[in-house]
């Protein structure tokens, strides 16, 4: 790539073809970017040399930071990976870590010295950590001392073990301990505006992760969409939710696009309904991220809390039940600000807001972007056939040496796996997923990574695992399991297996109902039919 400032270009050299590039829009005056840029620069340095170096820019338990303060943490730890670390402008770093000032000063320092974040989920595995260290080629990590467990277990497997440093830890050779002998002013490195900044992995439909890959440009852009034309950000709000930080739509709605506009953020960790709640009434938050699950347990509760300070509340990670949304605006008046985003494409891409809310659509292309529904042939269909949603915008899919590419990318186009509809005054309506992946509670569950997990168990002959309608979760994930010779299906033999799972993968992952079954539904040629399984499903789920 022209004009990369990285000495390791792994991950530059790592991007599809361009022909194999979705289109990219860049229509909007906010989205001419130079060629030169640097993200955390923009959000952090630029936000300080405008005026907003007292202001408050991220607070957590115990902990209240402003830009300057901020800024300050981000150069020392920038700092540590340059001079104590010797990394070089391009590596990879992995960030493990729960909500917390730390974890994203821990981002921004990343991407200010000229790395490539790589974030990843507190629940992870060894095991999927592993894979992850494995396909981005990791150079170090950054960790919270309370998660390091499972990570030193993935260090070790690994064929060149990265450096880890433990941060929110006061031991000596902590990543704290280091900084305070750091200058407290780091010189940012002159990226371009297309070096890779963040490796974001999704769960694969087939169990392998996909590394998305977004530039510094793309997470400006992101920036300069969503919050700017939706929720009308101003640098008097307040930002809290539950999304982690390693997942895009947390990345957003909890750092990236409060520093964007001089705003705050709130970053809590382990937030029940109830603790989210109460945390809106402490800090006075005006704009809340979730995922509908978390509106749904929260509304009943609501009339306990003063909840007068928010003022704009934003689902996504899975379909909104028009129930939820009742619920929530008559426990609080607001109206569910609903959307759609992906990893691929960094965050939301579609939406509505205010007077232009239509209960039951997710809404319409939010400016900067662009959607249509295609047939199977990637052809586009009239209003109100249900087809193959597509979209494209500033920002796009682009795997990590990966040919599941070919498969996201029609004609320009970002298949993101959904199936809608478009109604007749552009407003777009969900209506299944069109691929193998579960969306459950906001998460993104591969079910063939749950089948392998089950397939390790000795118990275990074959097993199917679907996403089942659930009200509560919005899909839950169901196994259909196969038992050897020997042995029983009962509930204990289904809490084993549960419990097997948890084990192995991320414990969100693991199957909440078994069924146990003589044999499963398979093509003449051996497939396994999951459309079958599907179907029984959601006769299950109407019957129960």
């Amino acid at each position: 790539m022209n004009g990369t400032a990285y000495l390791d270009t792994f991950a530059n050299d790592n991007l599809p073809p361009r022909e194999q590039w979705p289109e990219l829009l860049f229509e909007l005056d906010e989205l001419q970017y130079p060629a030169r840029l640097n993200c955390a620069h923009e959000l952090l340095d630029a936000m300080v040399g405008k005026g907003h170096g007292a202001s408050l820019a991220v607070r957590g338990a115990g902990v209240s930071w402003t830009y300057a303060e901020l800024l300050e943490k981000v150069d020392r730890i920038a700092g540590v990976l340059q001079k104590e670390l010797k990394l070089v402008t391009g590596n990879r770093v992995l960030l493990r870590g729960a909500n917390n000032p730390m974890m994203a000063a821990c981002v921004l320092a990343v991407w200010k010295a000229g790395y490539v974040a790589v974030p990843t989920m507190p629940l992870l595995r060894a095991k999927e950590l592993s894979t992850i260290i494995g396909l981005a080629r990791v150079d170090a990590v950054l960790c919270a001392a309370d998660l390091r467990a499972e990570l030193d277990q993935a260090c070790s497997e690994a064929e060149v073990p990265p450096r880890v440093l433990s941060f929110n830890d006061g031991a000596p050779g902590s990543l704290d301990a280091l900084m305070a002998a750091m200058p407290p002013r780091f010189d940012t490195v002159d990226t371009a505006a297309e070096d890779v900044c963040l490796l974001s992995f999704t769960s694969g439909t087939t169990g392998r992760p996909k590394g998305t890959m977004h530039f510094h440009r793309d997470v400006l852009a992101i920036c300069d969409c969503f919050p700017r034309s939706l929720l009308a950000t101003q640098a008097n709000d307040v930002f809290i939710g539950t999304p982690p930080l390693a997942f895009t739509f947390g990345l957003g709605g909890m750092l990236l696009f409060p520093l964007r506009y001089g705003a705050s953020t709130v970053l809590l960790e382990k937030l029940t309904p109830d603790a989210l709640l109460a945390a809106i009434a402490q800090y006075r938050a005006t704009i809340c991220f979730t995922a509908p699950t978390f509106y749904r347990q929260m509304a009943p509760l609501a009339s306990k809390y003063d909840l007068s300070s928010l003022t704009r509340s934003v689902s996504a990670g899975e379909a909104l039940p028009l129930q939820t949304r009742q619920a929530w605006q008559e426990a609080t008046g607001l109206a569910m600000i609903d959307g759609i985003g992906s990893t691929e494409m960094l965050h939301i891409f579609i939406s509505a807001a205010g007077d232009d809310i239509r209960p039951g659509a997710t809404g319409r292309p939010i400016p900067g972007y662009r959607a249509c529904i295609l047939d199977d042939d990637g052809n586009p269909v009239d209003p109100g056939v249900v087809g193959r949603l597509a979209v494209k915008g500033p920002t796009g899919c682009r795997y990590l040496a990966d040919p599941r590419q070919l498969d996201y990318i029609s004609k320009g186009w970002n298949l993101t796996g959904d199936a809608y509809r478009m109604d007749e005054d552009g407003y777009y309506w969900y209506q299944a997923r069109t691929d193998d992946m579960i969306i459950s509670a906001g998460y993104n569950i591969a079910g063939p990574e749950v089948e392998d997990a089950l397939m390790q168990h000795p118990a275990v002959a074959e097993c199917g695992v679907v996403g089942a309608p659930d009200a509560e979760r919005g899909q839950l994930v169901l196994a259909y399991v196969v038992l050897r010779p020997g042995h029983e299906g009962s509930p204990e033999m289904a809490k084993a297996l549960q419990d097997h799972v948890k084990q192995t993968v991320a414990p969100y992952k693991y199957p909440r109902r078994v069924e146990f079954r003589a044999a499963l539904p398979r093509t003449d040629t051996g497939k396994l039919q999951r459309f079958k399984l599907r179907q029984e499903a959601k006769q299950i789920s109407e019957q129960s």
